[in-house]
């Protein structure tokens, strides 16, 4: 509540259009804590009529037995780490459940709040586009409004790079992913759920209202260990162990580690890096007025000639959108065309 109220002083005047209760497993929190966390953030900024309070939640009997009393708690709006529909998948990506009890936690999910999303992860190793079309074919017979389909991407120092390494497994090749990827894109526009970020797809006006901030650039408030935000210009970072940060509460009356002014060339880099994965892309001129820059300043004309003459990318004044053929190769456009 301390961190809440150091916030609050902050961004006086301002109302929340949204709240997200994310990492970790917030769904085994109390939903007594749960609603005390809601109602003391009422308080002290005040909610858009129309606020959506998402929780995320593991898909499991567990954590599904809270969810009608999470949905009195005031959350409206739940999203579920599926990751697969498969059991030899979901072992493979060391998920604790398997596909019967997270259908059957989407089942109540969906008893008690109007609105639920999940995840899945495809390109997964041998993978093939049948498979994949019979998963997504299932996963759109749910009904949700809104999915996230995000592609199996090899981080350095991950599990899964060091069992790459070990020839354990062969990650997709490029043409493989691109043909999965426009397989998803293909079947979910059909079903009435398009992408309106590279790896979210929503029915209109099913999009969420929470993650749009982060890529419109909006800014937003970390509570909680470990948590970071944007706001006022600033980039804010909690201490990440929970010992940390309640010590620094109880010094400072607040859980910041980091709190670092952000210039505007930073800022305007930051913006068109999540922007542009919106389907949406960026006002440039609206961008360029915000942090005072000029065009010039923000993006590699000459980069994007390039990029716009083979259908990657499209400039129609005043958006910069990247193209549907572009989309699956967003992190080698966007150090191209961005001037960092």
């Amino acid at each position: 509540m301390a961190d809440m109220r150091h916030e609050a002083a902050l961004t006086k005047g301002r109302t929340l259009g949204s709240i997200f209760f994310g990492g970790g497993t917030p769904s085994l929190m109390p939903p007594a804590t749960v609603e005390a966390l809601i109602a003391q953030a009422e308080k002290l900024w005040g909610f858009a009529g129309n606020i959506e309070i998402t929780l995320e939640a593991n898909p499991s009997s567990v954590e599904a037995a809270r969810f009608a009393d999470l949905a009195k708690a005031g959350v409206n709006r739940v999203s579920l780490g599926l990751q697969a529909l498969d059991n030899e998948a979901l072992a493979f990506l060391s998920r604790a459940h398997d596909v019967d009890e997270g259908l059957a936690a989407l089942d109540t999910a969906q008893q008690h709040f109007a609105r639920v999303t999940f995840d899945l992860i495809y390109a997964r190793p041998d993978q093939r586009a049948k498979e994949w079309e019979a998963e997504l074919t299932r996963a759109l017979s749910f009904g949700t409004t809104h999915l996230s389909l995000y592609q199996l991407t090899i981080e350095p120092g991950t599990r899964f790079a060091t069992l790459v390494r070990q020839g354990k497994f062969t990650p997709a090749d490029d043409d493989e992913a691109a043909d999965l990827y426009a397989l998803t894109q293909d079947m979910t526009r059909a079903a009435g759920l398009p992408a309106y970020e590279i790896s979210n797809h929503a029915a209109p006006g099913q999009e969420s209202a929470h993650n749009l901030a982060y890529w419109r650039y909006q800014d937003y408030i970390g509570i909680g260990p470990g948590a970071h935000g944007r706001r006022l210009n600033e980039a804010t970072q909690r201490h990440k162990k929970p010992e940390n940060f309640l010590s620094a509460i109880a010094r400072n009356a607040n859980g910041l580690a980091h709190e670092d002014a952000l210039d505007n060339r930073t800022q305007a880099v930051e913006a068109l890096l999540m922007g542009l994965r919106l389907h949406e892309g960026v006002d440039l001129d609206a961008l360029a007025s915000r942090f005072g820059l000029v065009q010039d300043e923000m993006i590699d004309w000459d980069a994007f000639a390039k990029l716009r003459d083979i259908g990657l990318i499209n400039y129609g004044e005043p958006r910069l959108t990247v193209t549907p053929s572009g989309m699956p190769l967003l992190d080698a456009i966007l150090p191209e065309i961005v001037n960092l």
